[in-house]
Order: C-alpha cells, then structure tokens, then sequence
C-alpha cells in the first residue's frame, strides 16, 4: 500500500470515454490508477459487441464526432489510436430529402464561419430566400463565440428556448431547419430540436465554427468502439502501471462525511481520490446505504434527470446500396446511414441505420423497428429493393443521452462535497452535450481536479 494504507493513487469507476480519458492522464503522470467497470467489456455507453451470426464486432450505436473534438483527438493521440480517427479535410455530406432528390452539401476551406456560409451559398437544395437566411446566424454565432471566452455582455440563447424557437427567432427557413438545423440538432443533442433547450445547441454550433475548417468537418471511428479507443486505453493504462478491471462491482463506503473506501467485489481499496464515471443514472447505486450528506443534492439531481434514446437497425445485405460512408435522411425516423463497409474496411459488411431521439419507436418490437428502417432505406436508396436482407439486429439504448428540455435539474461540475470525490461523465457541466467531447473534456477536468487533491501527499 501507499500512503495512509492506500492501495492506489486513484479510483476510477467506469469505464467509458469519461473513465478511460481520465485513468490515461492520470497514468501518463505517473499515477496508480485503477479502473473499474461492472460489465465485463469496456466502453460504457460507447461500446461494441461481437455477433454472434457473422462474428463482426458491432458498434452499441453509431458515434459521429467532429473536427472541433480537440480534447477527444488529444485523448487518441496519448493512448496512441489517432490514426483509428477518419477526419474529413471540411465538412462534406449528402443527403437525401424525402423527394428522393439527393444533394451534397461541401464546405470550402474558407475560414469560418465563412466556410459554411459558402457552402450553403452553393447548396443546390436550398432556393434564393433559404440561402439569404443562413446569413442571419453569423451575428448570433459570433456573440456565441464571445460568450465562450467570457467576453459577452448578454447570452447568445435564452435558457428557456429551444432550439427551434432559437433558429426561427433568427429567421432560419423551414427548408433549412428540415435539411440542416434539425438533423445536426438530433445528431449532436439526441433530442428533438422541438424540445432540447438551446443554449446547448448554439455552443455546439460556435465550436464547429470555430478556427478552422476541419472544425465542422465529421469525423468517424475507423475502428469498432472496442479497437478505437477501448483496447487501445487498457493497454496504454497497464503499460503504465496502472490496472484495469472488468465484471467488478464497484461500492463507495463513507464514514460519515469522509470518504473511506471502495469494494470492489471481495477486494477493499482505498486512495486520496476516487472518481466516479459512471452515468447520471447509476451515480445513486455507488453508495449501497445511500449517498452521504455532501452529495445527497447532486445525486437527487441526477436521478430526476430524464434521458433520452437512441434505435439502431443494423442491417447484412447480399450487395453495397451506397457509394459513401453515410449519407444523411432528413425528415424520416432513421436519419442516417453508414456503411461499415466503407467506414471500417471490407472485414465488416452492415449498414447501420440511425434515429436518435428514438422514444416514438423504442417500444416497438425488432421486427417492426427494422421494416420501418428497410422501409426508409428503400424509399432513399432504390438500389437497395434489390438487395436481400441476409441478416438485421436491433440496438436500443434507452438512456443513452441525458435530457436538454429546459426544466432539467442543473448539471454539476467534476469536484463535490464529498472531499476526494470527483465527477467525471457527459452529463456534468461542460458546456457540451452528451457527446464523446463532452465526456473526454469531463475526464479530463477530473483527473487534473485529481493531480491538484493529490499534491499535499507527493513524498508521503
């Protein structure tokens, strides 16, 4: 043991993007750390599975990320897998509205907000007056971009509004909002732009507006979960001697207002810090005799915070219907469509289809989820009424973003009342959405929260 009978530096319970960035920083630094995880594999809410048919790993969901991501590529790059990161050079998407008619969307490499304003310019989906209206968002993004910096006399977007009143308070056209707004909305907030609050939005959009083009370029795993930052973040941790556990079940004990241990199953351990990155709805099931004093306010938050969902279809056919890595699908249930096989490499076949904010369909059976997919899929791509289905899945994740709405309890930052025990997650106070960002920045608040608790003991 170390210190007063510690047996490591740091507890990290959870393993997700959260869990994962903080144990590798807190390890590059030379910490003891170890990580704990109650499934048996890595990954949390961002996680693969293999299929038990084909015997290819399967994504739990589709994860997009974004060029402005740069505390996620800053994680990639320590644990060595920022090479498993497909970053387009700008942003460049097509999509298929429900006409049929297929356009594409490509951005410049101007610097922004110039970049998308051209593009948009040269958008051939939108008409005259829909062009005219993307200029209306430049002011609101530029005080956006101050309010970042702490340099705003006034908020860019009212903590009531959502992100549709937001974008028609601004003059964004209905032909907009369907082809663009709403879909980015759904995509980066996992929640109808009709109900998320958007604050939340607007701040996504200033960063993707940020300083370069690439920042609103899409970027995707090239790798499933497991081999795109997982394997890669175990293997950095135990290199650097720390340790990694899975099928624990990980219990904080307190005495009184003191934290004084974690079980760990049958094992005790103890450290300075322990740093929770599990989700807002496990975060009450730590404390097994209830949470103590300091933290009974956040964890009462936490379990009066909604969630919401994510379905997705995860199709096998005989032939390729798309000829890109995915191709957006505004105005239908499943609003995306990836192909793994372009994504990932010829060692994966599937196609995955997407809805997000997915509560109108999650109580559907598979059967009648995956022909509402191939349904939509066959109405875009008429290639693919021609392709026999040789295999389909469904992936529910009923909980797999928090909830924006305005109303919901306010997020809490990474440090507590509970001294040497820290939060880590998406769900905390970022700024950010429940985005891979928003959980490699809280990770990574937490462990240099940690580095800062631990400097009284270096030496001890």
């Amino acid at each position: 043991m170390t210190g007063d009978g510690w047996t490591h530096d740091v507890i990290v319970i959870g393993s997700g993007f959260a869990g994962l960035s903080a144990a590798s920083m807190l390890a590059e630094r030379g910490r003891k750390v170890v990580v704990l995880e109650a499934r048996n594999r890595l990954g949390g809410r961002a996680t693969s599975f293999r299929d038990g048919m084909t015997g290819e790993l399967v994504d739990n969901g589709q994860h997009v990320l974004f060029g402005c991501y740069r505390e996620t590529r800053r994680f990639l790059t320590r644990i060595g897998a920022a090479d498993r990161l497909r970053l387009q050079p700008q942003l460049d998407v097509t999509s298929i509205d429900e006409s049929g008619r297929r356009t594409r969307l490509v951005c410049p490499p101007l610097y922004p907000p110039l970049n998308l304003l051209a593009g948009l310019l040269e958008w051939d989906a939108l008409d005259f007056r829909d062009r005219c209206a993307c200029f209306k968002l430049a002011g609101p993004l530029r005080l956006a971009k101050r309010e970042m910096r702490g340099g705003a006399g006034v908020r860019a977007a009212s903590t009531g509004e959502t992100v549709t009143g937001w974008l028609v308070r601004h003059g964004q056209t209905r032909r907009l909002r369907e082809l663009l707004w709403e879909p980015l909305a759904l995509a980066a907030l996992n929640q109808s732009p009709d109900v998320a609050a958007a604050p939340t939005f607007v701040r996504a959009l200033a960063l993707m507006s940020g300083t370069s083009p690439s920042d609103s370029a899409v970027a995707l795993p090239a790798r499933p979960l497991e081999e795109f930052y997982a394997s890669p973040a175990r293997s950095f941790i135990e290199a650097h001697g720390g340790e990694v556990r899975t099928g624990v079940t990980a219990r904080v004990r307190t005495d009184g207002e003191q934290l004084h241990e974690v079980e760990a199953d049958a094992d005790r351990l103890r450290g300075p810090v322990v740093i929770s990155a599990v989700p807002w709805f496990a975060l009450t099931e730590l404390f097994p005799s209830g949470p103590p004093l300091p933290l009974c306010s956040v964890c009462d938050a936490a379990d009066a915070t909604d969630s919401s969902p994510i379905a997705t279809v995860n199709l096998w056919l005989d032939r390729p219907v798309i000829d890109r890595p995915f191709v957006g699908l505004p105005g239908r249930t499943m609003q995306w469509v990836f192909d793994k096989r372009l994504v990932f490499g010829n060692a994966t076949s599937h196609l995955s289809l997407v809805a997000s904010g997915a509560g109108a369909i999650t109580g559907l059976s598979n059967r009648a989820i995956i022909e509402l997919a191939t349904d939509e899929l066959c109405t875009a791509l008429p290639a693919a009424g021609d392709a026999v289905v040789t295999r389909a899945t469904v992936v529910r994740e009923p909980r797999a973003t928090f909830s924006l709405a305005p109303g919901q309890p306010a997020r809490p930052g990474v440090e507590t009342g509970l001294s040497g025990f820290l939060l880590a997650g998406d769900w905390i106070d970022t700024g950010l959405p429940g985005t891979i960002e928003g959980a490699v920045v809280s990770g990574h608040l937490a462990a240099e929260a940690a580095l800062r608790l631990m400097v009284p003991h270096v030496g001890r």
